[in-house]
């Protein structure tokens, strides 16, 4: 029988098991949080991003998370510098031109913070002449830095960026570096 888990990955931890980077001081890896064999990450999430990271020893699984033609619904909480105007949101909505190409369409809604966020760390940087505010946004692919790079094309870089869901599975009771078995999970309609 296969084994999910679901992870809320903390910020500065890498999506990985083991830290193959550059000599000294040793980062963060999932192994500092999970000690069950034969998973692995479905897709990453980048070290300065924290959240939800499914883990599964299916690879058929894996594999339909991680694809982008399987378009699996990726949720993120964004905290933006700035207030997004009415059109800078439109803009995300019908896809925005990034070096590698134009973005599919995205979901997106103004949002407060989340209620019982934790505490990052370290904590972003703060400019008292800049306002920030929330953001949820939805995609369907996984491109490299996709997230960071749309909300920045738009003019209001990202400053902390949290995975909520993939798919039906959500960070809902998992405090950050807590992990749990995966309840059944449907496969995503093909939109």
């Amino acid at each position: 029988m296969s084994r999910t888990i679901l992870f809320n990955k903390p910020f500065d931890v890498l999506s990985q098991f083991t830290d193959k980077g550059t000599e000294g001081s040793p980062r963060r890896t999932l192994s500092d949080f999970i000690d069950v064999p034969g998973v692995y990450a479905a897709g990453r999430l980048d070290r300065d991003s924290e959240g939800l990271l499914v883990l599964t020893d299916d690879g058929r699984l894996q594999q339909k998370i991680a694809n982008p033609r399987n378009k699996w619904p990726k949720t993120y909480w964004v905290q933006v510098e700035g207030i997004p105007s009415d059109a800078a949101l439109e803009e995300l909505r019908k896809g925005v031109t990034l070096k590698d190409g134009k973005t599919r369409p995205a979901e997106v809604a103004r949002m407060d913070e989340p209620a019982d966020l934790w505490p990052r760390d370290p904590p972003i940087r703060v400019r008292k002449s800049v306002p920030d505010s929330w953001l949820c946004l939805t995609i369907r692919e996984g491109r490299n830095r996709q997230v960071r790079r749309m909300t920045a094309a738009v003019g209001h870089p990202t400053l902390r960026l949290i995975r909520y869901s993939i798919g039906d599975w959500t960070l809902d009771g998992l405090l950050s570096g807590q992990w749990n078995d995966a309840p059944m999970h449907r496969t995503p309609p093909k939109r």
